[in-house]
């Protein structure tokens, strides 16, 4: 699952965060399969998992009211278009905090958020465009094959590192596919 890799990228910037919190929308069909993943992730490397969900504009404020707790260490945002169009809030909030966190897509990093590791959604439009030509052009959506994302890109922002006063160890920058400086 996507949001156990997320979490080991971060538990490896941050292995001493003994909580992490996991920021889900109820609403989205993958809530509670991410949500049993990032459950093991947590208990296999002892952590305390802290989640917060929200699906609302008027949730976000009441349930990262709950991110004032001295011991979380870290925040895994799950991947949801809704999360999305509320980047800049959601950066915002985690700086607000002072809370290192891992977002789904490179446009969190690129906004100021810390890093991000997923697919690329500019190749998920692609492929969308392309199953929406073959369709125009008599394919049957039902014969088309589900193609699931072959690139992952992680990205981090050495700029928000620094402000958060974390050392990216070399070994995780030379894994990075981009670097904002």
């Amino acid at each position: 699952m996507m949001v156990t890799k997320q979490f080991e990228l971060l538990h490896e910037l941050i292995p001493k965060a003994a909580a992490i919190a996991f920021f889900v929308n109820p609403t989205n069909a993958n809530a509670e399969s991410d949500t049993r993943a990032m459950q093991a992730a947590t208990e296999a490397l002892r952590r305390q998992l802290v989640i917060l969900k929200a699906a609302t504009e008027h949730g976000f404020e009441t349930t990262f009211g709950q991110l004032s707790s001295p011991r979380l260490g870290a925040l895994v945002v799950s991947a949801d278009a809704f999360f999305l169009s509320q980047r800049d809030r959601l950066i915002a909030i985690a700086a607000r905090h002072s809370l290192p966190a891992v977002y789904p897509v490179r446009e969190y990093p690129v906004a100021g958020g810390l890093m991000s590791y997923g697919g690329s959604p500019s190749v998920a439009f692609r492929q969308a465009g392309n199953y929406i030509g073959k369709i125009l052009k008599g394919a049957k959506p039902a014969d088309l094959p589900v193609i699931q994302p072959t690139k992952f890109e992680l990205v981090i922002n050495l700029k928000t590192a620094k402000a958060l006063g974390l050392e990216v160890l070399p070994a995780l920058l030379a894994r990075a596919d981009e670097v904002i400086e």
